[in-house]
């Protein structure tokens, strides 16, 4: 079977902070999804390679105004939450879980409610170009079990996570594991079910480790979780300095900091998942550093839980994988895009300080800003090297996960002046100002999965 062709120009990030514009070229996608060839216009063999996939109608022409960009990764979203989006995000984090949150995530015990809601978030993030999602969902199997089974029906790449949390001081009585030994025994089967969903080298669908945050573990769980995480080889995804109540409570309870105690249990490792991450150390940078971890920058629920803001830049001045999370429903936004924006301010307000009061010079931390290029990294190919997978680049090998943007839809937002805009320029307006209406074609793995084209 000979390779499918898309001519046009694509924009991709394949180091952090260059942008690369791939101008009229063909991405060739193989039986398997994955890029084989991209052929630059200036290339020997380009005009025959083209005019022959047009004659076996194997060719996709790009109109002038259409653009392909990567699919975008999401390192945290809380998939039970998508009821709660963008409501009660006017209390503390501890009120918000107990008050609103674990109420809502107790009624996945029914699987038919479970059911109706991941199918439509799963829609939901693919119409807005969310091609990997990186999912907490609950404690109940059968309702984890199904979000897995949604993502593959309709085509996300995805890292599923059944919730593990035992603690009996600090999880509601209707709302946790009944003990360490069986929340363990549930993630084992859990593991082995997701695996014999979606096989093969590299699975549409993986199982992920998903201790909630210390908070709401024991020591004991802690423990045990990072023995199954050594003998399965799976990611493991958890909250991590978070706010001021949650590092103060850790550091009472262990004496350590949210990143130690994660080390200790085994359960810092190589692309382990750290949601949030606002209140690290240089310690703690230098500790996930050396396992190889990541940190699913959360900007727009750190505005209302964190209290503090993420330190992006020393984290990406150290080499430390990172890549953007929704955190929906902490996070009012299912659009990655919003969040490169939310990244974006979140760095500059860091840099330039909050009170006006200070002198200029006193009032921020210097050179903590980042480009409209380097947020896009995150959303892409950032988020795809946290989790070791490849996605977010257009270079052979790397899985043809991608969005076409149209810049002519009715009412958008990005407008180009073809004797005003540089094709840099138009790749700052689609991250600045683009909205799912532009996102008229999503494609995983080479199959197309959502469009609202004819």
């Amino acid at each position: 079977m000979k390779d499918r062709l898309i001519c046009g120009t694509a924009f991709h990030a394949p180091q952090r902070g260059a942008v690369e514009a791939l101008e009229e070229v063909l991405i060739a996608i193989d039986a398997s999804g994955s890029i084989s060839e991209i052929v630059r216009k200036d290339q020997v063999g380009f005009d025959e390679m083209k005019a022959e996939a047009r004659r076996d109608g194997r060719l996709m022409q790009l109109a002038d105004n259409q653009f392909l960009l990567p699919g975008f990764v999401d390192l945290h979203i809380h998939a039970p939450q998508w009821p709660q989006l963008g409501k009660a995000l006017d209390v503390p984090l501890e009120v918000w879980l107990q008050k609103y949150t674990f109420p809502l995530e107790a009624r996945y015990a029914d699987v038919d409610f479970a059911r109706e809601v991941y199918g439509e978030l799963v829609d939901e993030l693919l119409a807005n170009g969310t091609t990997t999602a990186v999912y907490f969902a609950t404690i109940h199997m059968e309702a984890s079990l199904a979000l897995a089974e949604i993502c593959l029906e309709k085509g996300q790449r995805a890292f599923v996570g059944k919730v593990a949390m035992d603690d009996q001081d600090q999880c509601p009585v209707g709302y946790r594991d009944r003990d360490a030994e069986t929340a363990v025994a549930e993630m084992r089967e859990f593991i082995r079910r997701v695996r014999a969903l979606s096989t093969g080298a590299d699975p549409l669908v993986q199982p992920i480790i998903t201790p909630r945050f210390i908070p709401s573990c024991t020591d004991t769980l802690l423990k045990a979780l990072g023995e199954v995480a050594a003998e399965t080889g799976c990611l493991v995804q958890t909250h991590c300095s978070e706010s001021d109540w949650e590092r103060d409570f850790v550091k009472a309870r262990c004496g350590k900091t949210d990143t130690e105690v994660l080390a200790d249990f085994g359960l810092l490792r190589h692309s382990t998942i750290l949601a949030h991450s606002n209140f690290v150390t240089d310690d703690d940078l230098t500790l996930i550093r050396h396992a190889d971890a990541a940190v699913a920058h959360c900007p727009l629920s750190n505005v209302y839980f964190a209290g503090a803001v993420f330190p992006l830049r020393a984290a990406l001045d150290r080499n430390i994988h990172v890549g953007i999370g929704s955190d929906v429903s902490g996070g009012h936004s299912p659009s990655i895009l919003d969040g490169c924006r939310h990244a974006l301010s979140a760095a500059r307000t860091r840099e330039g300080g909050v009170d006006p009061s200070l002198a200029a010079a006193d009032r921020g931390v210097a050179n903590s800003a980042i480009s409209v290029a380097e947020a896009f990294w995150l959303a892409t190919a950032g988020g795809g090297e946290a989790l070791g997978s490849p996605v977010g680049k257009f270079v052979p090998g790397y899985k043809f996960d991608a969005l076409l943007i149209d810049l002519d839809v009715p009412a958008s937002n990005v407008r180009r002046w073809p004797a005003l805009d540089s094709l840099e320029d138009v790749f700052q307006k689609i991250v600045l100002n683009a909205t799912r209406s532009n996102i008229v074609r999503t494609w995983v793995n080479g199959e197309l999965v959502t469009s609202t084209q004819a």
